[in-house]
């Protein structure tokens, strides 16, 4: 960081203050596309919430050319604007910016909009202190209040429905395995088959903050997880259907099929559109495309609700979750419909009556 000259102003002898001019540590990349990629590999993003980050920072890209970000069906095989990192110092953009932001928050939930806005500022501070770009667009851009939603967790039930829904063997798979886990979407489909270690129900896989952490699962993905496998011996355990496109990552294809790892992006959507009938049991087939299912974040949020009402003790839920503070289990920790509903009714007088 290099230090202006102090100079005297005009009419007396008071010192102008020095103001700093940031160095760039490197060459800026040619075009925002290219300073995502470079800060997914500078700043140390985990693998396996790059995913993630990548899909944030990509609908960020339509709105830092004064775009709208396509959402839906139309998101699926748009191709992001190309545009120089340096038009984020526009200074019509962030006017324009929070307006965008402010249309795209009225269309989506608040945890997504809070999420994005997160890693975008992330973002353009690293870009900042690499000296690329000086200004933030988004600093008046504000948070959406997100009040929590004590419905997250699926009753015991709702779990017993899910697991008699007529899927492929990779999706009956992949929601084994984030249940019976309690690990985190992004965590579970960053595994590959050397990863695995069956005999003992676990792998070995990349936790939020990068660490290299275990999952352990239970009988019910143990007994699957061969028919997925299929005699694979390495490479990304949850694959596409088909050929991976070219330029994918060599980390990304299976080496002995050639398929591509498969994508957070379309694991949530298959998800989703297979349990809009039980998130909305009341919908007529007809309604159901206008509805949402289930995301796949309520499957971790749902076992481990339910490990708490099991009576698991605090250091488990710790370890299962993979939190570094109690605070973060308290969303968790709450008993679930199931439970107060089971309570309540071992405390109804007139039942006790009847018995």
């Amino acid at each position: 960081m290099a230090i202006e000259p102090v100079t005297e102003l005009k009419g007396g002898g008071a010192l102008r203050l020095p103001r700093a001019r940031v160095v760039p540590l490197s060459a800026p990349p040619a075009t925002y596309t290219a300073a995502v990629e470079r800060y997914l590999t500078g700043a140390g993003i985990a693998k396996s919430s790059a995913r993630i980050y990548r899909i944030s920072l990509t609908t960020w890209g339509w709105m830092l050319v004064g775009e709208s970000a396509p959402t839906g069906p139309d998101r699926r095989g748009a191709k992001p604007p190309l545009f120089p990192i340096a038009a984020i110092d526009d200074p019509v953009l962030p006017e324009v910016l929070a307006e965008l932001a402010a249309a795209r928050a009225d269309e989506m939930d608040a945890d997504t909009v809070n999420r994005e806005l997160s890693i975008a500022r992330k973002a353009i501070g690293w870009w900042q202190r690499q000296g690329w770009i000086t200004c933030d667009p988004t600093i008046g851009i504000e948070r959406r209040p997100a009040p929590p939603d004590r419905t997250k967790a699926l009753a015991e039930n709702q779990i017993a429905a899910l697991w008699r829904l007529d899927v492929s063997l990779r999706e009956k798979t992949l929601w084994k395995m984030l249940y019976e886990s309690a690990a985190r979407a992004e965590e579970i489909l960053c595994l590959n088959v050397e990863d695995l270690h069956p005999g003992d129900k676990r792998g070995r896989t990349l936790a939020k903050g990068g660490a290299t952490e275990w999952i352990h699962w239970q009988s019910g993905a143990a007994q699957l997880l061969p028919r997925l496998i299929a005699g694979r011996s390495r490479g990304p355990l949850f694959l596409t259907d088909r050929k991976a496109p070219a330029g994918t990552a060599t980390l990304d294809v299976c080496p002995e099929t050639g398929r591509a790892r498969l994508s957070y992006r379309r694991a949530e959507e298959i998800f989703e559109g297979n349990t809009r009938l039980l998130a909305n049991p009341l919908a007529s087939p007809e309604d159901i495309e206008d509805l949402d299912g289930w995301t796949l974040h309520r499957l971790r949020h749902s076992a481990l609700t339910h490990d708490a009402e099991g009576g698991t003790s605090t250091p488990m839920l710790l370890a299962r979750s993979r939190h570094a503070s109690v605070r973060s289990l308290e969303r968790y920790a709450r008993p679930g419909v199931d439970a107060v509903a089971a309570h309540v009714a071992a405390r109804d007088p007139a039942a006790r009556r009847k018995r």
